[in-house]
């Protein structure tokens, strides 16, 4: 009889594949970008004009930053004459996704956790965007990561103390949003910011969205966009996460003076260098849940859309989907079903913590679940980030089936155990099942899938 680990992984590995490869962004950007008699035309649909940005810009600054920034650099430079560039751009990505790209300088930086190449990629950033004038473009290219990968604190806080506050989030499981907000009131590029050094250029943004319902100014920490949160929510997010008396003493003080009108605040909604800048949302986490749908079908499954926004504690929400799973088996047990989800869950670590990742930690919890809740049949799972890489680690994430739970037992670990410390790379790297991809070179946030099907008889 051949086992889940033969029939469901090759067709969960290809679905998983078409996922990612809807948010190609090379082919997302050459779909974006167009030169017709001479001008640079802008836009997802370059035969309709009114979708469109153009002009005869005098010069265009190429910036481009995030876990995509290389490809989509290569392909609007191909895009774009080599006459009509302001000399090399600048493109900033994660260690791992750096290549070579023509007439642009490529560098490396830390991520998740900024670092001082970082640093010092932002200050270059900055003066790109600062010796860009009237009548030129500068054209920015963001990708998830961008946030990360462009550390600029403002001159009261050091490098080590923003650090410091991302790290506190991090563990205390707050959102993007939340984490966002926080870091754009300590930054001089993000929420805005980039936009303001541009002026009086113009700037226009084609952006890969790695955040779930494509908020603009959360993408990268929204670099081109207005900010409409202020230093009070920054303040509150970090006392409700309970990390307020843990935040560096700096920062509560710089925080605690823009709230008291005593530093500038992020730009805001109508500000004039805001008339001039504009933004293409060219891909993200919704349009590769549309492609597992395709990918599925033509696998011959039937298909379920299970939620565009998966989110919360990433062990509830398996919980919560093996649930729904097996009323879908029960009603429908001779059909060979697939569900296909996208979002971004968290973690909440405890004192003792392993190592993992958000996507290995939702694969654990699946399996446990549907072994605690019985689940019918054959089934696979897979949760996997499409950048490749699942926290802190090598893999993109796991995937799952009836036999994890016993290969992870006869290596002699306890899942339970393991799923409970936050330590589930070792656990599912026991079972082999841990989802390696290696760097995609784009990053649209999470994807979930489960094949399930009745047992053979």
């Amino acid at each position: 009889m051949h086992t889940p680990k033969t029939l469901q992984r090759r067709d969960i590995l290809d679905i998983f594949a078409d996922g990612v490869a809807a948010a190609d962004p090379y082919r997302a950007v050459k779909n974006a970008l167009g030169l017709i008699e001479g001008q640079l035309h802008m836009g997802l649909d370059l035969q309709n004009p009114r979708n469109q940005r153009r002009g005869n810009w005098a010069r265009i600054h190429v910036l481009a930053f995030g876990k995509a920034a290389c490809n989509m650099a290569a392909a609007a430079l191909e895009r774009i004459p080599s006459r009509y560039l302001a000399g090399k751009g600048v493109v900033v990505t994660t260690y791992e996704n750096v290549t070579a790209v023509n007439n642009m300088l490529v560098l490396g930086a830390g991520h998740p956790l900024p670092d001082a190449k970082g640093l010092q990629a932002a200050k270059i950033v900055a003066e790109h965007a600062l010796s860009a004038k009237a009548g030129e473009l500068v054209l920015t290219l963001v990708s998830g990561g961008g946030s990360a990968l462009l550390p600029a604190p403002v001159s009261a806080i050091s490098l080590e103390e923003k650090i410091a506050v991302t790290n506190l989030l991090l563990a205390c499981g707050a959102d993007i949003q939340h984490i966002n907000c926080v870091r754009k009131h300590l930054s001089l590029l993000k929420g805005g910011g980039l936009a303001k050094l541009a002026a009086p250029a113009d700037l226009h943004a084609l952006i890969l969205s790695d955040v779930i319902g494509d908020d603009l100014s959360s993408i990268a920490s929204g670099p081109t966009v207005a900010d409409d949160t202020c230093f009070n929510d920054a303040i509150s997010i970090l006392k409700t996460y309970q990390a307020w008396e843990q935040t560096p003493d700096a920062v509560q003080s710089y925080l605690q003076q823009g709230a008291q009108g005593r530093q500038p605040e992020t730009p805001k909604r109508g500000a004039d260098f805001f008339k001039q800048t504009s933004h293409t949302l060219i891909g993200g986490n919704s349009l590769s849940i549309d492609a597992l749908q395709h990918s599925a079908a033509r696998h011959e499954y039937q298909v379920e859309r299970y939620f565009d926004n998966l989110c919360g504690e990433a062990r509830s929400a398996a919980e919560i989907l093996v649930r729904h799973a097996k009323s879908l088996a029960v009603q429908q047990p001779k059909i060979a079903l697939a569900i296909v989800a996208g979002g971004e869950t968290t973690v909440t670590l405890s004192a003792m913590h392993g190592k993992g990742g958000r996507n290995q930690e939702m694969a654990l919890a699946f399996a446990l679940a549907a072994e605690r809740l019985d689940l019918p049949g054959n089934w696979t799972f897979l949760s996997g980030g499409t950048d490749g890489r699942d926290g802190p680690t090598d893999a993109a994430g796991g995937v799952v089936d009836n036999q994890t739970l016993s290969l992870i037992r006869q290596a002699g670990l306890d899942p339970q155990h393991m799923l409970d410390k936050h330590d589930a790379y070792p656990a599912l790297q026991a079972a082999n099942d841990l989802l390696l991809t290696g760097p995609t070179g784009t990053n649209v946030a999470d994807l979930q899938i489960l094949l399930l099907q009745a047992a053979h008889e």
